[in-house]
């Protein structure tokens, strides 16, 4: 028997200087982090005091209006403590809250579902800059970059925009929204009709 508990405490031993070597890396809503899941199990597994963990994030973002996801990367080091990196929200936030929409298109390709300026992009870019991972590049490839996703999320980059015409598109896009919507909930219908 003193053989097997020497091995549990030499294994005990191994288990305590785990080191994770990857982040944790997750998006959390402003102010809303909280023990249940998928953010606790994530914790839990990288033996992170939870409680702890969900009250300084909550106080780090709480100039954030509530409910903002923000990119989180979480390092945990061999003391079990860990370093929490808060990002700013993410481009696709920027660019639906400039274009003033809930969700992107659901083709991009084919179809526009708001438009945003020059000048959002530039202002979205020089928020986005102050990242760690795009500090490196220059304004000009932020800029860049923005463009590509907002093309990718179905949205038109325009050099001016009058808002009268825009409340106007804004207006035939909520109808077109309802159709797809209409649609999607047809299509989940007919596919329980075939399971049942």
């Amino acid at each position: 028997m003193s053989k097997a508990v020497s091995r549990l405490k030499a294994m005990k031993k191994v288990v305590d200087k785990i080191q994770h070597t990857s982040k944790l890396r997750t998006d959390i809503p402003a102010g809303m982090a909280s023990a249940g899941p998928p953010l606790g199990p994530m914790l839990g597994q990288r033996t992170i005091n939870i409680a702890t963990f969900c009250k300084d994030f909550n106080t780090k973002t709480q100039h954030y209006k509530e409910g903002i996801p923000l990119p989180c990367r979480v390092s945990v080091n061999p003391d079990r403590s860990y370093e929490l990196t808060i990002h700013k929200p993410p481009v696709t936030y920027y660019l639906k809250q400039a274009a003033g929409l809930v969700r992107g298109a659901m083709e991009p390709g084919r179809e526009i579902c708001g438009k945003i300026t020059l000048k959002h992009v530039y202002e979205i870019a020089i928020i986005k800059s102050e990242d760690p991972p795009l500090s490196v590049f220059s304004l000009e490839q932020i800029c860049n970059m923005i463009i590509g996703i907002a093309h990718s999320c179905g949205i038109e980059v325009v050099k001016d925009l009058d808002p009268k015409e825009y409340g106007d598109f804004l207006n035939e896009r909520k109808v077109v929204v309802e159709n797809q919507k209409k649609e999607l909930q047809e299509k989940r219908e007919a596919k329980l009709l075939r399971t049942v």
